[in-house]
């Protein structure tokens, strides 16, 4: 039945391909992705549910909480055990990674992206790993966009949109949230993006958002109402919440580069699984509300329902009043980072994005409650809950917009926007200062070798040097004779010969204007050979980066390079070409 349906679909879109206009065709393409995207979405959000309650189910029924904690560790290892068995390996995850292939590799993911982070981050979460699960539907969102635009033979400009679209579609379907989605895409997928690709990723997010609101259950998406309205007296509170959560998302990427080291430097996933796995249990044994999303401790907490958050902890009989409660609360709040940082590092899949909104709920919580225990005023719980959830967010992925609207469309209105424009504003002014990129963007500079932050140099990693190679030059071996190179020269449109071992070796080049004169004295013809007139070559290196390459352009004072691969001769690159190409490149984004 899957089959038959997907035939036709395809079928449809040709035939809609043919008949349509381009950018009609274009933006049927948004609906379709968006559609596509937003149903994964939902597959997983729906996959992970039903797994939670088998597995709350079961910890209940044996009447032992002990088991409860256990389940993790079950989870990562059957997504350790997939991705090394079924994917080889070969698992790419992260916003970074998709950035990555939007600058170098055409705006071209794997096809099994489509489903494996579906499969991965539900059996991770589903089991109760502490993470979240937006950045695997927008990995899968995005896959989707790119495999579409790939298989519908669209160009790379148009991939890259649609991959947005898939993001956008997935964050929106997540919660049920178009203009979150929308700006998730541009702020921390697209560097530069143009007014005409703001309307089919608008129409993807809202396909997304549709299709939430339809076959979602209102308990499955985060959604709050507002019990008190913005008071602007408690402005100054807002602003020292602002700068508390900046500081904090910095406690939290220093975490997780950490934690990540720890456990990249341990080789065996077998140890990655027991360490991670003991260390996740005995935090979920002291701080149950790690288990899985956390989704439902966010609303008890801005409901005020405190109670039920610490009943199941072994410290709940320590909890006594409102001060031990606060110190619990904030605990959580730094802790979950850990183990945040102990799921991914042994094995497990999912997102930061979740997890910033569980910290920033119980920062906000354990921030407002201490202000008024301390008589220094009455400020409303809840509101500073929620606000403080965009605060770390913006701080973690340097998205004020996508945070700012997020809160503001999962709480039904706009009466927070104020403070929630103080507080991501805040927070990410203060993360950039100490830290100019964010986790991802870091990571980003790390895959493309360049920084980010500059644009330049990311219009440039954009370009693809083997799209740029010439292959037109002549080539010739060193041990070649005079008589031979000038039968070569008349023959070619070039003035500069590699020469070239047997093995494909580039030992050097050879330059008309340097041998000009020796080539009207036949009678050395058969006495000189090539290595005697070639001189050394200012090569570059097929990893290189193209701000690399046009700074040896300059030191070198050449207008051609040849370019090699483990030694290997590949081709020309000629800086003409490049600041041709990055013209072109310059002019998408105006």
């Amino acid at each position: 039945m899957i089959k038959v349906i997907g035939r036709f679909l395809k079928v449809s879109i040709f035939y809609s391909k043919k008949k349509l206009s381009p950018r009609q065709f274009f933006i049927l393409s948004s609906i379709v992705v968006g559609i596509l995207s937003s149903l994964a979405a939902i597959v997983l959000k729906l996959a992970v549910h039903s797994i939670g309650k088998w597995v709350t189910y079961y910890s209940d029924s044996y009447e032992h909480f002990f088991l409860f904690t256990l389940f993790p560790i079950v989870g990562i290892t059957l997504t350790v055990l997939y991705v090394q068995v079924v994917l080889k390996g070969k698992f790419k995850k992260g916003s970074a990674e998709i950035s990555y292939s939007i600058a170098r590799e055409s705006s071209k993911l794997p096809p099994n992206q489509m489903y494996s982070h579906i499969v991965t981050s539900a059996l991770t979460v589903g089991f109760g790993g502490s993470l979240g699960l937006e950045s695997p539907m927008v990995s899968t969102g995005s896959a989707v966009g790119a495999n579409y635009g790939n298989f519908f033979h669209l160009s790379y400009k148009d991939r890259t949109v649609l991959l947005a679209c898939g993001a956008a579609a997935g964050i929106a379907a997540a919660f049920n949230s178009p203009v979150a989605g929308v700006l998730f895409a541009i702020e921390v997928l697209l560097a530069d993006v143009t007014v005409a690709a703001f309307i089919p990723i608008i129409i993807a997010a809202a396909a997304g958002a549709l299709l939430s609101k339809i076959i979602l259950a209102e308990g499955i998406t985060l959604s709050f109402s507002l019990q008190q309205p913005f008071d602007y007296h408690n402005v100054p509170y807002y602003i020292v919440l602002g700068i508390l959560a900046g500081f904090v998302s910095l406690y939290y990427a220093q975490i997780m580069e950490r934690m990540e080291g720890y456990f990249a430097s341990i080789q065996s996933h077998v140890k990655k699984i027991i360490i991670g796995g003991v260390l996740l249990s005995i935090l979920l044994i002291i701080f149950p509300p790690l288990f899985g999303e956390g989704y439902e401790s966010i609303k008890l907490l801005a409901n005020l329902n405190t109670t039920e958050i610490t009943k199941t902890s072994i410290l709940s009989q320590f909890i006594h009043n409102d001060y031990t409660l606060l110190l619990f609360l904030g605990a959580l709040a730094l802790i979950k980072v850990v183990a945040v940082a102990i799921t991914l590092g042994s094995g497990g899949n999912g997102g930061n994005f979740g997890p910033s909104l569980f910290v920033g709920a119980y920062l906000g919580f354990a921030f407002a409650r201490l202000v008024n225990l301390t008589g220094l005023a009455h400020i409303p719980e809840t509101n500073f809950t929620l606000v403080a959830m965009a605060g770390i967010l913006s701080g973690i992925f340097y998205a004020p917009l996508c945070a700012i609207f997020l809160i503001a469309e999962i709480t039904g209105g706009y009466a927070l926007i104020i403070p929630l424009m103080i507080v991501a504003a805040l927070s990410v002014t203060v993360t950039r200062y100490f830290q100019p990129l964010s986790m991802e963007a870091r990571k980003l500079s790390k895959l493309l070798n360049i920084n980010v932050d500059d644009r330049d140099k990311y219009l440039l990693s954009k370009l693809n040097l083997q799209e740029l190679l010439e292959t037109n030059f002549s080539t010739v071996k060193p041990e070649d004779s005079l008589r031979l190179l000038v039968r070569v020269i008349s023959i070619s449109n070039r003035n500069t010969f590699p020469v070239v071992t047997k093995e494909g070796e580039l030992v050097g080049v050879v330059h008309l204007d340097h041998i000009r004169e020796l080539i009207f004295n036949t009678k050395i013809y058969d006495t000189t050979i090539v290595k005697e007139l070639m001189r050394e070559p200012f090569s570059v290196d097929f990893n290189d980066n193209l701000h690399d390459i046009l700074k040896k352009f300059d030191d070198t004072r050449q207008w051609n390079l040849p370019v090699v691969k483990n030694k290997i001769y590949k081709g020309f690159v000629s800086k003409a070409r490049i600041l041709s190409a990055y013209r072109s490149e310059l002019m998408k984004t105006v």
